[in-house]
Formats: C-alpha cells, sequence, structure tokens
C-alpha cells in the first residue's frame, strides 16, 4: 500500500456514535482509517468492511503513551496522517453547584485535554508534510451554554477557543481545523455514556426539564449521525471549508439566535462599553 492510496484519518471514539460514522464515511470515500476506542475489540467490524484499509488501536486519550503508540501505528501501517479527528468524550447533565469538581475535571481531561493532548502528537507529521486538519467534534454548546449542561458546554468553549489560535498558528504549514458543530443526532448521547451529577432538590426548578429530556432523548434525536459524518468529509476534502461547521437544523437555529442575542447585547450596552477610555 502506498502514500497514494486516499487520506490517512486518524479517528478517537469509534465504538459508537459520530466516531464509527466518521470512520465508515472516510471509507466510503476510498480513505484509509486507524480507528482508535479504549476497547479495541468494539472495533472488529471495522476491520472487516475496510479490511487492509483500516487499523484498530487502543486508545484512551487521557493516556499519553496510548496516543503516541496509536499515532505510530498510523505511520507504520500508512506512512502518514492526514486527518485527526478529536471525537472522544461522554455528555454530562448537572448544575454547576451539583458537579464535584473531580466530576469536572474528569469531564475536561477527556474532552478538553485529550483532544489537545491528541492534536500536539500528530502536530509535528501535519507541518513536516505540510499538508493535514485537525478536526475537533465540539458542539452547538460550544457557543452557547443551557441550564444542567455547564461542564459539557465548559469542555466544548475550552475547545473552540484553543482550536481558534491552533487555527492561525498552523495555517503557515498548510494545516487546517475544522470545528464541528452538532445538534441533537442519534449518538446514544443520553444513553449510559452520558454522565448524571448528584441532584440538589433547588435545583430542580432550572435542570429538571434538561435532566427529562436527556432521559428520553435517545431514539428521538433529529440529526442522522452518517449524514453527519458525510458532511464532515465534503467539508475536509473542500478547498472551501469554514473553520465552524455546524450540522442539523436546530444547531444552525440555536447558534443564529444566540449570536443574534450577543450582538443585540452589544449594541445596546455600546456606549457603556466605550465610555470606558482614560481621559
Amino acid at each position: 500500500m502506498t502514500n497514494t492510496d486516499g487520506r490517512v484519518w486518524l479517528i478517537t471514539g469509534c465504538s459508537a456514535g459520530f466516531g464509527r460514522e466518521i470512520a465508515l464515511a472516510a471509507l466510503a470515500a476510498g480513505d484509509r482509517v486507524v480507528a482508535t476506542a479504549r476497547r479495541p475489540e468494539t472495533l472488529a467490524d471495522l476491520l472487516e468492511r475496510g479490511g487492509a484499509r483500516v487499523r484498530t488501536a487502543a486508545l484512551d486519550v487521557t493516556d499519553e503513551g496510548q496516543i503516541d503508540a496509536a499515532v505510530k501505528t498510523a505511520l507504520v501501517a500508512f506512512g502518514r496522517i492526514d486527518v485527526v479527528v478529536n471525537n472522544a468524550g461522554n455528555g454530562s447533565v448537572g448544575a454547576v453547584e451539583e458537579l464535584t469538581m473531580e466530576e469536572l475535571r474528569g469531564l475536561l481531561e477527556v474532552m478538553f485535554f485529550g483532544a489537545v493532548a491528541v492534536t500536539k502528537a500528530v502536530l509535528p507529521h501535519l507541518r513536516a508534510q505540510g499538508s493535514g486538519t485537525v478536526v475537533q467534534i465540539s458542539s452547538m454548546g460550544g457557543q452557547l451554554s443551557m441550564p444542567g449542561f455547564g461542564a459539557y458546554c465548559a469542555a466544548k468553549y475550552a475547545l473552540e477557543g484553543i482550536s481558534g489560535a491552533l487555527a492561525a498558528e498552523v495555517a503557515p504549514f498548510g494545516v487546517r481545523v475544522l470545528i464541528v458543530e452538532p445538534g441533537a443526532f442519534r449518538t446514544e448521547f443520553g444513553g449510559g455514556r452520558m454522565h448524571r451529577s448528584r441532584e440538589i432538590e433547588a435545583y430542580a426548578v432550572s435542570t429538571s426539564g434538561t435532566r427529562e429530556a436527556v432521559a428520553h432523548m435517545d431514539g428521538t434525536q433529529p440529526g442522522d449521525p452518517a449524514k453527519a459524518a458525510a458532511a464532515i468529509v465534503r467539508a475536509v476534502g473542500s478547498a472551501d471549508a469554514p473553520l465552524r461547521l455546524a450540522l442539523g437544523a436546530d444547531a444552525v437555529e440555536a447558534i443564529r439566535a444566540q449570536h443574534e442575542a450577543l450582538a443585540a447585547d452589544l449594541a445596546a450596552w455600546e456606549d457603556v462599553s466605550r465610555a470606558t477610555a482614560l481621559g
């Protein structure tokens, strides 16, 4: 197998959801995939489908040794990495006061620090070859936050903040960043993968609706993960891909409403904001 046999994707969190669908979409495009998961035995069907175009690796994104090993797997098998997808993570529901600091740090360790660690491990190779794309799976919750989703949104806000800087830093080397902001998709987001904090009764007034929605969301979300994956593959291959790609009508509408609210506040308080200069 040569370096001209399609792009090489390194994807985290391929046991289910977006990670699995992105792997399948990349294979359908004729590309090669290193699919990773904490339990690589869950990826057996991807090996069957992809044959020689697939490798699998154990990867807990909080383990730097496993990150380095997964990168090595890609380089040994395929000679390069063209696209890295930081998808590993899970949802979380709980009011800020309900969350323990240990829970908050644990969520950020996977969804923020883990994604950054994987990105940093791959960047030297992308810079050296003068091309590549870093795909950060964020959420519409990376631009707006909702009661009960503070921890999840904090991780996504942080990922988007560092990725915006990263995009400008690596552009001179021919490397791009794509921040993906899905709405509600049928990816088991609300099932067993969802972290749930303890409950403080007083917060039922502001978070019970969120908890109720999470408990019943699986199987009702409007988004098709396979179509989302196809859109991501399309954007990776497009010369005019945006920095941020919203997926789902709900994401487009929520993000637009957030931007309009921010613009309205900025305009309403502009005189006060400008009146803070010296002199």
